[in-house]
């Protein structure tokens, strides 16, 4: 293939189906990238770049080229170009997510135990949001301290009470509880570490990329679809887990092994996440479009001095919690 023809930053697959969106996802969450040394992703970054910049080594393939932009597109920041830390990455969310979520399952019995998971959840998607945060509209410390804290008291408070509600309902009903208290901190933790777009707008463009302005009605879509995705990313597991547990629990080769019980669940979470992380991710397109008069009102909203902005698109970034 004559490499003057291929675009290296444009989407491998079509991103206005879900399938198309789905393999793009696939390919950047693959968890397998994350042992990769940083040596390793610091080529594929300088061949991404070469190529941009028009220089590529003789000999480089097509399929180099794809390679080289999977590793930069899952441990790069894609507006700064820095290499996030690893927990950040999106390739690390499926061992870390099963690991936090698997013990969250076993460990719902006592207070104590639901404290601390659930605090050790947060905290992890504390660092998940900062690292991939919006370098387009930056959030200060005390911003992400505010958000760390609400979220975490939303997700104890939510654990530790129904915990407690439910100490005489059905076990499976305890069961659920962590899955309450992640769904419950997700509508506040995002929406709060994302608070600069909700104020301030989100840059929109025209279908040629033309910059048109911010919008704050585009911000309140983008974020809620990303709240929507990560609840939706985390509900399989953590609804479906506990059912599968707690028939298995009453097998005795099972109540031999109790110990193995939480490796068990990690490694169960893990199944669902390989799946769920990607098919999340994909459920609306990253670039969305909102057309005719409807998009007319929000750009009089922001931008009254172009009265003739009939239709634009948002961005919106990934983002785990």
């Amino acid at each position: 293939m004559d490499l003057s023809t291929f675009d290296i930053d444009a989407p491998r697959w079509d991103q206005s189906t879900f399938m198309g969106r789905l393999k793009h996802f696939f390919n950047i969450t693959d968890c397998r990238t994350a042992l990769l040394p940083d040596s390793r992703l610091d080529e594929a970054k300088v061949l991404v770049e070469s190529f941009r910049a028009g220089s590529v080594p003789p000999g480089t393939s097509v399929e180099q080229l794809h390679y080289a932009k999977k590793l930069y597109d899952s441990a790069f920041h894609p507006d700064s170009g820095d290499r996030m830390n690893l927990i950040g990455r999106m390739s690390f969310q499926v061992p870390g997510g099963m690991a936090i979520t698997g013990f969250m399952l076993q460990f719902y019995r006592t207070v104590p135990a639901v404290v601390f998971w659930q605090w050790v959840n947060q905290s992890f998607n504390a660092l998940v949001n900062y690292t991939n945060r919006n370098a387009a509209s930056p959030i200060t410390p005390k911003q992400i301290g505010v958000a760390y804290v609400t979220a975490t008291s939303t997700a104890l408070a939510t654990a530790v009470g129904l915990n407690l509600y439910t100490k005489r309902a059905p076990p499976l009903v305890a069961r659920w509880v962590p899955f309450a208290a992640v769904a419950a901190a997700n509508c506040v933790n995002i929406p709060m570490m994302r608070q600069q777009e909700i104020l301030n707008g989100i840059a929109v463009t025209d279908e040629n990329g033309n910059k048109l302005g911010h919008s704050k009605k585009a911000a309140v879509k983008g974020i809620t679809q990303v709240v929507i995705s990560r609840i939706t990313m985390a509900a399989p597991g953590m609804i479906i887990l506990p059912i599968v547990m707690q028939r298995l629990e009453k097998y005795k080769f099972m109540q031999r092994i109790t110990f193995l019980h939480g490796p068990i669940q990690v490694m169960l979470v893990g199944v669902f996440l390989v799946f769920m992380v990607p098919a999340a991710c994909s459920l609306f397109p990253q670039r969305c479009e909102i057309p005719g008069i409807a998009w007319y009102f929000i750009c009089l909203s922001f931008a009254s001095n172009e009265p003739n902005i009939h239709r634009g698109h948002l961005g919106r970034r990934w983002q785990r919690s």
